[in-house]
């Protein structure tokens, strides 16, 4: 997927930059009188799912989040902030006591300079993303970076492929590793061209890489398209997962849209351990104050799985 042009469209954003006026009223800490503690998982809005009641400045959108029971956020283009934009974010995660989840390790783009091929070239800019993203991750108290490897190289055997997307991974992981910044693989369904296509394929990589710096992203719009399944699948893949992210299908909105029984899922994994970042990585089913309204409600509805 174009992740710029989906949170830009799909989430009504426009792109915070730090400053200017805030239009985020301090008295504005309801919303609809829900409970606004912290919920059981950890989930991680994006900028823009909240900017009618905090505004566009990215800062007063985190205090939001925060205000209304959320101790993550997401940000796939942190990379292309300024540097004091990211120190900003950073300082303001630290002081509320919030979680950076993941941002995009910046190789060129989802299908672009694809590892599977084998380029050296490629594998450059990839490790010059690596390196990168232990600076980012530094400004902004992150650990994970997203990974796609690529398209398919249709004209070289499927296990070479393979084997050209470990060893590229491997090296990344050495830069990584020392830092204790992980590289989460993201099998993907926007296209039959991309590569990583499956947890279970993802799995095999992560194995082969055999690093604690190379996981797995389990996005379950994404899985739930290619393989379904999902809990087995979860459980089949678990000790290389390291990541989740979420959006309903058909249409990737906020969970109770489609047809993922997200409140089992959440408990499902919750009852398995997982304590880390859950990513709102989807749009919303309805504009405005009152579309906000519905995807907390909707998060408090699915994480309500402990009584």
């Amino acid at each position: 997927m174009n992740r710029a042009g989906f949170i830009r469209n799909s989430l009504l954003a426009t792109g915070a930059v730090v400053g200017g006026n805030s239009l985020y009223a301090q008295g504005d800490r309801t919303i609809n009188g829900q409970d606004n503690k912290p919920f059981n998982l950890n989930y991680g809005p994006h900028q823009g799912q909240f900017e009618n009641h905090a505004g566009k400045n990215i800062l007063d959108q985190i205090q939001f989040a925060y205000d209304h029971g959320f101790r993550g956020i997401e940000d796939n283009g942190f990379s292309g902030r300024s540097v004091e934009e990211q120190e900003k974010i950073g300082k303001l995660l630290a002081k509320l006591g919030m979680e950076m989840g993941v941002f995009v390790l910046n190789k060129g783009g989802n299908g672009a300079n694809t590892l599977t091929e084998g380029k050296q070239e490629y594998v450059d800019i990839f490790l010059k993303g690596c390196h990168q993203a232990v600076e980012l991750a530094k400004r902004c108290g992150g650990k994970f970076t997203t990974v796609v490897p690529g398209d398919f190289t249709r004209k070289i055997p499927l296990d070479i492929q393979t084997a050209n997307v470990i060893e590229a991974l491997r090296r990344g992981a050495e830069i990584l590793e020392p830092h204790g910044i992980v590289m989460v693989l993201e099998p993907l369904s926007d296209t039959p061209d991309l590569f990583l296509r499956t947890s279970t394929q993802t799995y095999l990589i992560c194995k082969g890489v055999n690093s604690p710096s190379c996981k797995i992203l389990y996005d379950v719009y994404h899985m739930q398209r290619n393989e379904g399944d999902l809990i087995a699948n979860i459980d089949r893949c678990w000790d290389e997962i390291a990541y989740f992210q979420t959006g309903d299908n058909p249409g990737r909105r906020e969970p109770t849209t489609g047809e993922i029984n997200y409140k089992n899922l959440f408990k499902h994994i919750y009852d398995k351990g997982y304590r880390g970042v859950v990513g709102m990585e989807h749009g919303k089913s309805m504009a405005g104050k009152e579309g906000e309204m519905k995807l907390i409600a909707a998060y408090r509805e699915v994480d309500n799985f402990l009584q």
